[in-house]
């Protein structure tokens, strides 16, 4: 999406700041942060509060401020594995529900958890998501319950990836549970704010600790780790950050109107999937959705396509864009998954995205409707 013109001004009035933020982010954006999830229910103090240059170093920091064994869903946002490897950490996979991604089953938590014991490990820390990159996927409430019951039931805590909660799709259809409302004590809340509210190339991110003394030490190892990366945010990014933190009317609007061309693109991409046979969940947030081509299988190995590092190469070169392989988010390389991008179906040029976002009926727009016709032909050929 083209950069919002106010954000651009905000950060442009602060391009003369010379010095980055003390680690862990300064008290105006710690503040900003505060409230922000206090507006979701999320209460809490600034002084719990961390920032950093990005989700990576901010989850690298976190999983190194808690000891033990990682576990996380299957399939789970590309850069979680590698964190976990990069710091030594024994991870594990856990399998999702039919009904979306994100959240672990609750019996093969418990299962994995049992097994990892056994074997002589100790797992501590999982990593979870209930609004979902990859799938876009919004979790049920009873089964983001259950599985937060069974995770703290044995003694793991709950690091929750909320980046995408601000981009659902019919916020008004949709029931959000944070993990944080019915665990307090025991979950960790993480936000890269370029999920919605700054440009990516603006790197900032926000973590919201418990209120309770273990956590003020983990909070306190997360900002030394943080201090040894030289992890600090841009002075006249966390500014930004700050302001669209505090959710102005401009922010809510772009916010409302992205979700809803969303909506709008997303249904029309899966609608398309589907027609060719292959496999998708309805995307109920974000900008993509994850397809799954194994019904396509005898086609797609005449073409030389045989798992999901070939199918990623197919793809990104008949779609002109990225569309990164199962494999990349945790499945199993003979998985014939992919990830599917919405945001270039929007159209190439700043001009054409402002278009898109203020048109009452994108889909009739003379751009959007060629790049999704185009889309559309893609996977028509592998029926």
């Amino acid at each position: 999406m083209p950069v919002l013109p106010e954000l651009a001004a905000v950060l442009a009035a602060a391009s003369a700041r010379t010095r980055p933020e003390p680690p862990g982010g300064g008290q105006v954006l710690r503040e900003a942060a505060r409230s922000y999830w206090d507006r979701r229910g999320l209460h809490g103090a600034a002084g719990g509060i961390a920032a950093a240059p990005g989700a990576q170093p901010l989850l690298l920091a976190l999983i190194g401020a808690h000891g033990g064994d990682v576990l996380m869903p299957r399939p789970c946002p590309a850069a979680w594995m590698p964190q976990a490897r990069l710091l030594g950490r024994p991870a594990y996979h856990v399998p999702t529900p039919a009904e979306c991604g994100g959240i672990p089953d609750p019996y093969a938590l418990l299962e994995t958890v049992r097994r990892v014991r056994a074997e002589g490990g100790r797992p501590k820390l999982l990593l979870l998501s209930v609004v979902d990159d990859p799938t876009a996927t919004v979790a049920p409430p009873e089964l983001v319950r259950e599985a937060c019951e069974a995770a703290v039931d044995e003694g793991l805590h709950i690091i929750s990836d909320e980046t995408w909660r601000d981009t659902v799709h019919r916020p008004r259809d949709t029931v959000l549970l944070s993990p944080a409302e019915m665990c307090p004590d025991d979950v960790t809340v993480i936000a890269d704010l370029s999920g919605a509210l700054v440009p990516a190339a603006w790197p900032v991110a926000v973590a919201r600790f418990p209120d309770t003394p273990r956590a003020a030490v983990r909070h306190a190892r997360t900002l030394d780790i943080l201090t040894a990366l030289g992890a600090l945010v841009a002075g006249p990014v966390a500014h930004a950050a700050a302001h669209a933190l505090g959710e102005p009317d401009s922010v809510r609007d772009r916010i409302r109107r992205a979700a809803a061309l969303q909506t709008e693109v997303a249904a029309a991409a899966h609608r398309a999937v589907l027609g060719s046979g292959a496999l998708a969940r309805p995307p109920q947030a974000g900008r993509h959705l994850y397809a799954d081509l194994g019904p396509l299988r005898s086609r797609l190995a005449d073409l030389g396509v045989t798992d999901s590092m070939e199918l990623e190469e197919y793809l990104t070169d008949r779609l002109g864009a990225p569309a990164p392989g199962g494999h990349r988010f945790g499945d199993e390389l003979g998985a014939l998954r992919v990830r599917l991008g919405t945001g270039p179906l929007l159209g190439a040029t700043p001009q054409q995205q402002t278009e898109s976002l203020a048109a009452a009926k994108p889909l009739e727009l003379p751009h959007v409707a060629r790049a999704l016709d185009d889309f559309a032909a893609v996977f028509a050929e592998l029926r």
